[in-house]
Parts: structure tokens; sequence; C-alpha cells
């Protein structure tokens, strides 16, 4: 049981750090389309990114819902 609380702790702070990065990219992208400095395919890299980022923080938040049989 012990183990188990220890594991989603660590998926909790991978949760925040994700997050945290998620948010990062969504400034950054928000910052070079207003400055006009970059270019497409920078962003295109960027939005990428941040949907990968998106696609772990949904997997680590499914491992932390408990199994419910329906």
């Amino acid at each position: 049981m012990m183990e188990n609380n220890i594991d989603q702790d660590g998926i909790r702070a991978q949760l925040l750090e994700l997050r945290q990065e998620h948010r990062d990219l969504d400034h950054s992208i928000d910052a070079l389309i207003e400055t006009g400095r970059s270019d497409v395919l920078q962003r295109q890299r960027l939005k990428k990114k941040k949907l990968l980022l998106r696609d772990q923080i949904q997997s680590l938040e499914t491992r932390l819902l408990p199994d419910i049989i329906a």
C-alpha cells in the first residue's frame, strides 16, 4: 500500500512539472506570435511539443484515477 502512495506522489510531481512546461510553451508561443519574431516552422514545432506534453499529462492523470469496474 505504501509503495502505491510513493508511486502516486511521483506521478503527481511529474504532472506538476509537465503542466508547468506546458504553460511555459504556451507563453512562449504567444510571445513569438506577438513579437512576430518566429517563423511558421518554429511555431509548429513548439505546438507539436505542447501537444505531446498534453498527451503525457493525460496519460499520467489516467494512472492516478482508481480503476472503477462498471
